[in-house]
């Protein structure tokens, strides 16, 4: 991997954005559009951004951890960053795509590289009917939200609500409930990377529901679409035995 063209990226917080100077003062900084490879400074929230802020760049993204847990990042080091970047490995992800209907009657599209979910925004639960590849593969779905998730995203949201987690390799997604009340504790499916999944909102005027696709959020949906974006490739770069595939693996015996 090439590291003579860099562009750096960081977010906020004081530890990346002193970061940000250090290693611009050292390794210099490039414009993105004439950048070879991106490297973001922050969490695995300013991660994310940085690669929908590329998604469209077929750019490698590695990034170097200065917030919390870091789970898509790299340990942050100021020596070595070239020679880090010449033997990183890289790892290919491809998006979801959520379609929302609204209740005045918007469509609107957004991407997202962990999870979409679909949350109750009342004081009730919500009530969802789930499609699979257009048959309806549950009437009523009584919860506090569902969720699908790619297995990049399988650590986060998913883990949290008890879904599994999903090797990268498994061409799998996994929708996945939140606080299921009826069916009594459904703990969700397991789905081919290629389904679409389709989740319907009943009673929307009584049991309002809103959708989130990485933080983007949708308020009143009737309706969500979700499938898988092959035609997006998000490239991220590890250091050698610490890619993604390694740290889904380590997560569970944690």
């Amino acid at each position: 991997m090439s590291s003579d063209r860099i562009a750096f990226r960081a977010s906020p917080a004081p530890a990346a954005q002193d970061a940000l100077v250090a290693l611009t003062a050292r390794y210099g900084q490039t414009d993105l559009d004439d950048a070879e490879i991106v490297v973001a400074l922050g969490g695995d929230g300013f991660m994310l951004h940085t690669l929908h802020e590329t998604e469209d760049m077929d750019l490698p993204v590695y990034g170097m951890n200065c917030g919390t847990v870091g789970f898509m990042m790299n340990a942050f080091d100021h020596d070595n960053l070239p020679d880090r970047l010449s033997a990183a490995e890289e790892t290919v992800i491809n998006p979801l795509e959520m379609l929302a209907t609204t209740k005045d009657g918007q469509l609107i599209r957004a991407l997202a590289i962990n999870e979409v979910s679909l949350l109750r925004a009342g004081p009730q639960a919500a009530k969802l009917a789930i499609y699979v590849d257009g048959k309806l593969r549950l009437e009523e779905l009584v919860c506090d939200g569902a969720l699908l998730c790619t297995p990049a995203g399988s650590t986060a949201y998913n883990y949290s609500a008890h879904g599994p987690i999903l090797p990268m390799g498994s061409d799998v997604l996994a929708l996945t409930a939140v606080a299921a009340f009826r069916p009594r504790r459904w703990r969700g499916a397991l789905l081919a990377k290629t389904a679409t999944v389709r989740l319907e909102v009943r009673d929307p005027e009584k049991r309002p529901v809103m959708a989130d696709a990485d933080s983007r959020s949708v308020q009143n949906v009737l309706s969500v679409e979700i499938r898988s974006e092959p035609a997006v490739r998000h490239r991220i770069l590890f250091d050698p035995g610490h890619g993604l595939e390694e740290r889904l693996i380590a997560e569970q015996f944690a």
